[in-house]
Parts: C-alpha cells; structure tokens; sequence
C-alpha cells in the first residue's frame, strides 16, 4: 500500500482548482495536465481503450478475467479540486500513530483539534495525512483516483481474483457542478458505477439533495445622495429586506440529516442592483417545488410593497436525487454493502447533504451511489486523510469487483 501513499502524493502536487467563472471545460489549465499524466499512467498500467478528450475526460478499462459474462461495472471520481481554498503547493505533512491532542499545521498558528472535529478521536492509532494549513489537502477527490487506480492495479498483479470489465472514469469540474455535463455514458460502457468521493470509512450513499439555484435581484434608483429625498431607491435595503423574509431556523448551520435549507451564499451589493445567490436543497422533489414556491411569494410580496419590477427571481434546478434512480436496482447497494462487510467494515448508509457526479449520472442511464475514500473537512485548510481508511477503500474496491463477478459465475 506504500504505493497507493505515494500514488496520492504524486496527484496533490498538480494545482487542478476549479474556476467557476471560466465556462470552458475543463475550466482550468491544471486539470487537462493532471489528465494527461493519468492518462499515461494508465497506459503503462495496461489497460485498454484509454482515452482523453479535449474537455479533460478520462476513461479506460481493465477487461474481464473470467470467461462468463458479468455485467460491467464503473468507478468515477473527479480530478478538480474546490474554488473555496487554493490547492497550489500544496505541502502533505504525516501524522504517525496519532494519539489525540491537536495537531499543528505548519509553521503558523492553525490547529487541528479534536474539539472542532471530534471525529480525530476514533482515528487513535492511524497514520494521518493533513495540509501545512495554508492550503487544502485535495483528498476530494485525489484520494478517490489514488485508491482506484491501485485497486486496478491490485487486480492486475493478482489475476486469480475474479472480475468482469471494469471502466474507469475521471471527470473535471465536479466542484462547480459541471462534472457529467459532458461524461459519455455510452462510450463509458459500464451498467452501473461507483464514485468514489465520500468521507469517512463506511459511508454508503444513494441518497442526494434535490438542488435549485435562486438569484434574487434588486433594482435600485440611484441619486446622488444630497438630493436623495424620495428619489432614492437602495437596491441593498432591498435586499436587506428580503433576505430577513427567508427562515433563519432553515439554513445550513442549523439543519442537519434529512432537512433542507436556504443558503445565501453569495451578494453582490451596490444602490443601484444588488443581486443574492442563494442555493435551496431538500431531499424530496415536492419539498424542493414548496420552497421555490416560497421563494416566488416572497418576491411578489416585496414587489407588491415597494413597487411592481423592484425584485426579479432566477431558479435554476441543479440536480435531483439520485434515490429516484438507483432504488429500482438494489443489488447495485447489496454488492457495495457486501463488499464493506467482507472486509470487516460496517456501511453507514446516510445521505449526502450536497450533490455528486453520481447524481447526474444516474440520471443519465448510469445508476452511481457513491463510497467513502477514508477523508474529512473536505474543501478547506483543515482537510485530512487516514492512510488507513484509504487502504480500506482500495480493499472495498477490489472486492466488490470479485463480488460482482462471483454474483453472476
């Protein structure tokens, strides 16, 4: 396993951020860079039908070992890391043993501590990869491609382990929500597929937000303002007003397992526009349309109060949940479950309080819970990995590639 570290070393030194204001795909440089080492990493792996196009999606395949027919299966994780934090020079440092306390980062004065992630008190004992904390860490979702690809490798070197066709894919811009826009389904070739981009051991998913993105503008009359006197229209009071109008007991911060939210996430304030972006998730279809509703009310309450054309609302759906599609197939979920159990790990099914490729996969024809990859505090400077827990997703991996074939034998 030395080799899987090293694999997931070599990946953190490409700089492979997303830009969200860039709508070319990939939407940035270090991506299509970091797809081209992989592709001739995969090359000199063996595999078959490698191939890279010019949007920066990978694919490949290890074909089948046995001489029955098994369906073929997928594994998909995303090269980009988030906008929210840089990921140039990124700087690993090793944990050895850890044994609790908090642990620094760097040379500066960030700390990991197990008061704010009470989760470093059941990784007692693991060899941990943290950031230096001026940076984040891009296990999401390098440590995802690492883990696949040196189980590939693992079924290579052992090919008494018995396996159909396994497609491999690896897609840009899951962080800005881009990443199925351009995958090929068909040219993937798998039934069904697995990304491997969750947290902590254990985590099973196939539960999703459904997602809409709201932008709330507010038109304003601007004058200057010594002669301001009931001419004077201010967009942000506007907008002031309307974000008090949305449930403060609804928000990220105070909701949790299956509830949804508003999220203002971001504004854009002067006299004249000031424009909100909020994002609303909620884990049932009629949920989500009951809080768009909402939204819309709100506005023609505003717009009724002020006057007619002040506030414009833009909805935008996102994604949906993934449930819808991967709950006709449960043997998808019972082969992952088996896998995890086999190698003495229990599945914590929960659901994913966000979005994944395997969303819009899934309702693209190919059905895509997701599965752990051994890290925590994704998208920030406090983000880390269990060497371990990355071991057992390589082990996962191997095993529901035997798993499947033997279900079909």
């Amino acid at each position: 396993m030395n080799e899987l570290v090293q694999r997931f070393l070599r990946y953190v030194t490409f700089n492979t951020q997303s830009n969200p204001n860039n709508l070319e795909c990939p939407s940035s440089p270090g991506q299509y860079t970091f797809a081209e080492f992989l592709k001739q990493e995969l090359i000199e792996l063996g595999l078959a039908d490698v191939s890279l196009d010019s949007n920066g999606y990978l694919m490949a395949k290890l074909p089948s070992n046995v001489a029955y027919e098994v369906p073929a299966i997928g594994f998909v994780a995303h090269m980009d890391t988030a906008p929210d934090a840089s990921g140039e020079n990124v700087n690993p440092q090793f944990i050895e043993d850890y044994q609790g306390g908090d642990i620094a980062l760097g040379k500066g004065d960030e700390v990991l501590s197990p008061i704010q992630y009470p989760e470093l008190h059941k990784l007692h004992g693991h060899n941990l990869i943290t950031t230096d904390g001026s940076t984040l860490l891009g296990a999401d979702n390098k440590a995802g491609i690492a883990e696949i690809i040196s189980a590939i490798a693992e079924l290579i070197a052992h090919p008494d382990i018995p396996h159909g066709d396994i497609c491999i894919g690896f897609t840009p811009d899951e962080e800005i929500g881009r990443g199925a826009n351009l995958f090929d389904v068909e040219k993937f070739g798998a039934q069904w597929a697995y990304t491997i981009d969750g947290g902590p051991v254990g985590e099973l998913e196939f539960e999703n937000f459904n997602a809409t993105s709201a932008d709330v503008i507010c038109y304003g009359t601007n004058v200057h303002p010594g002669t301001a006197k009931d001419k004077m229209v201010n967009a942000m009071n506007i907008a002031a007003q309307f974000q008090l109008m949305m449930p403060a007991d609804e928000t990220p911060e105070t909701t949790q397992g299956y509830e949804g939210f508003y999220h203002l996430k971001s504004a854009e304030m002067s006299v004249a526009r000031s424009e909100l972006g909020y994002i609303i998730r909620d884990f049932e279809r009629d949920g989500l349309e009951k809080r768009k509703t909402f939204m819309e009310q709100k506005v023609a309450e505003l717009n009724e109060k002020l006057e007619k054309g002040r506030v414009e609302l833009r909805l935008t759906d996102s994604y949906f949940n993934m449930k819808e599609m991967v709950e006709p197939h449960p043997h998808i979920i019972e082969l992952a479950k088996e896998a995890m159990i086999a190698c003495d790990i229990q599945p914590q099914i929960k659901p994913i309080r966000g979005g994944t490729d395997g969303a819009r996969l899934s309702f693209m024809g190919l059905p895509c819970p997701n599965i752990f990859t051994g890290g925590y505090n994704f998208h920030g400077i406090h983000e880390f990995i269990s060497i371990e827990g990355m071991e057992q997703a390589v082990q996962v991996i191997v095993t529901l590639a035997e798993k499947t074939a033997l279900r079909y034998q």
